[in-house]
């Protein structure tokens, strides 16, 4: 869940992203290795359909023939295996605005925690602080709008949100209602403790 705005620029070769849009355009399928973050490889073939850019990132829209389901795949992880085709009938594709399901995707469907937030702020505040790559705002109201966002877990969703700054509710998971529950017992029992100062503890020892 990236929330800071301005993510660094994919460095991507200009071969590749020639390649892919010359298969895009001619309908050719795709063979070739994609790379996961941590760097293992996956063989993939694919009916590419179209290049989308989002945040700063060269994204490839494309039917993943193998999984029989629509895929985005990061550019500057794919590493095509030649020769291309043969040619195929274009798809119907899995949305009419492409760079909205991109951004989508990046921000919500590739984590395995997903959340919907109301922010007690209207949406073109909220965006100012959430970029489309770290979630979705939908505007409720002149003072209030819902983010759909993802993260890696509820607990990193949690620090997150609150670095955010906005007055917020949970509307779903209950579970991440249950984190916030526990990390404010936590804070309270800090700001309790009668833990010994350092001068304190200078003069004991």
């Amino acid at each position: 869940m990236p929330m800071l705005r301005g993510p660094q620029r994919s460095t991507v070769d200009a071969a590749v992203l020639t390649d892919l849009a010359a298969v895009c355009r001619d309908s050719e399928r795709l063979r070739f290795l994609y790379r996961d973050h941590e760097g293992a490889g996956t063989r993939r073939l694919v009916e590419p359909h179209r290049l989308v850019c989002s945040e700063r990132r060269w994204y490839l829209v494309a039917w993943d023939v193998d999984r029989a389901a629509w895929r985005t795949f990061r550019a500057d992880r794919i590493e095509p295996r030649p020769p291309h085709g043969p040619r195929f009938t274009p798809r119907t594709p899995p949305a009419e605005d492409l760079a909205a399901y991109v951004s989508q995707g990046v921000s919500q469907r590739a984590y395995a925690a997903q959340a919907v937030l109301r922010l007690h702020v209207s949406a073109e505040e909220a965006a100012q602080e959430v970029s489309p790559s770290a979630g979705v705002l939908e505007p409720v109201d002149e003072r209030s709008c819902l983010l759909r966002t993802g993260a890696a877990s509820l607990d990193v969703m949690l620090v997150h949100v609150l670095l955010m700054g906005f007055e917020f509710e949970v509307v779903e998971p209950p579970e991440l209602r249950e984190r916030i529950g526990a990390a404010r017992d936590r804070l309270t029992r800090a700001l309790h403790s009668t833990a010994p100062t350092a001068v304190e503890a200078t003069v004991r020892e």
